[in-house]
């Protein structure tokens, strides 16, 4: 098989985790006799700075001309006064919005492995499994007018969805749950929003497609007590675009760090892959950033744009391998009390590698 790819590394400790992605995708494609075209474009931050703007044309061209493209990280505190539309975040909004992925998948599952990295009893994290859909191209990220207005100290945004907007993220989020175990709970705040009403009854709509899945419906703020509580009980969650961003990234703390969790964006044009954690500017370039996030989005790019499961699998299972021989990075390690063998980003990488490398040859 051959999977083009298009890797915007990005800002920050973007360069970092990609690059040790790539170079396990690389090691399961050479095993496995599969051709991975890999090409390098700007964005974000380092795009303003040599390009003059966040989403070059020829990043945007070469990424539709792409099988997948995988992004690392966006964003720097020296692009902070510039306006929204030019500063690094808005270059990967226009790539989504180029994209149109519209469902954007953020599993966040527990390692029993990093049970004392949580701020969680293991009680409550053993065993969790949650898959978010995350609405990616509506609500208040994208919703006109928008503006702030320094002159009468006004700024407005718009949260705004329509029906089909809704029920095409919600039949994507049915599609998973059937393929899980058949659970699916939405999230709203329909007790306050229009939109949110529309949200909840549009999903109730849908449901009725799939008589298999059981539904129930969340209010945000409750949502985000639960997942702390009592997140096993939950398998797929439907969320529209500011609660989901929210809510998967709470989830950080069911896997340890959020340097742990992946992400992919489908139902668009290309899919587009990219660990959930940010830049992280103040680590960045020093050998501090967990790669196993970026790793396990090479997984999901694998799963989704390749149709490799297997594969996809294998990354998946030396991603656990590492963490129960005891290898860690400083995230992973912060009080290091059975004594971890604490690695830097290329290190960890390369760990990932030659477990990858053994896997394949052991079968």
């Amino acid at each position: 098989m051959k999977l083009k790819i298009l890797v915007t590394a990005g800002d920050g400790i973007g360069p970092e985790v990609t690059l040790e992605a790539v170079a396990v995708l690389r090691e399961l494609a050479a095993a496995g006799g599969h051709t991975l075209e890999i090409e390098e474009k700007r964005i974000g931050g380092v795009a303003i700075v040599n390009d003059g703007t966040p989403l070059p044309a020829v990043t945007l061209a070469a990424a539709l001309n792409s099988d997948a493209v995988l992004l690392g990280a966006v964003g720097g505190n020296e692009f902070n006064s510039l306006p929204p539309d030019k500063r690094p975040e808005a270059g990967l909004l226009g790539l989504r919005a180029a994209l149109g992925g519209f469902a954007n998948l953020r599993p966040a599952f527990a390692f029993k492995e990093l049970a004392a990295n949580s701020p969680l009893r293991p009680e409550i994290v053993d065993g969790a499994d949650i898959l978010f859909v995350r609405e990616l191209l509506g609500g208040l990220y994208f919703g006109q007018p928008r503006e702030w207005n320094r002159k009468t100290g006004e700024a407005w945004n718009t949260m705004r969805y329509t029906r089909d907007e809704v029920a095409r993220v919600a039949r994507v989020a049915f599609k998973l749950a059937q393929k899980r175990r058949k659970k699916l709970t939405s999230v709203d705040k329909a007790n306050v929003l229009e939109v949110s009403q529309l949200w909840r009854a549009t999903v109730i709509e849908v449901a009725a497609e799939f008589p298999d899945v059981t539904l129930d419906h969340q209010y945000v703020d409750a949502m985000s007590m639960h997942l702390m509580n009592r997140p096993r009980d939950f398998d797929v969650v439907l969320t529209e675009n500011l609660f989901g961003d929210i809510l998967s990234d709470e989830s950080a703390v069911i896997t340890g760090s959020l340097g742990m969790l992946p992400s992919a964006t489908i139902g668009g044009k290309v899919n587009l892959y990219e660990p959930v954690h940010g830049s992280a500017p103040d680590i960045a370039g020093k050998g501090l950033a967990n790669p196993l996030g970026a790793i396990l989005t090479g997984a999901l790019i694998l799963r989704h744009s390749g149709g490799l499961e297997a594969e996809a699998a294998v990354i998946e299972t030396a991603v656990r391998k590492v963490l129960e021989q005891g290898f860690r990075t400083p995230d992973l390690a912060r009080s290091n009390p059975q004594g971890f063998t604490v690695l830097s980003t290329t290190e960890m990488g390369k760990k990932v590698r030659e477990t990858v490398k053994a896997s394949l040859v052991s079968v």
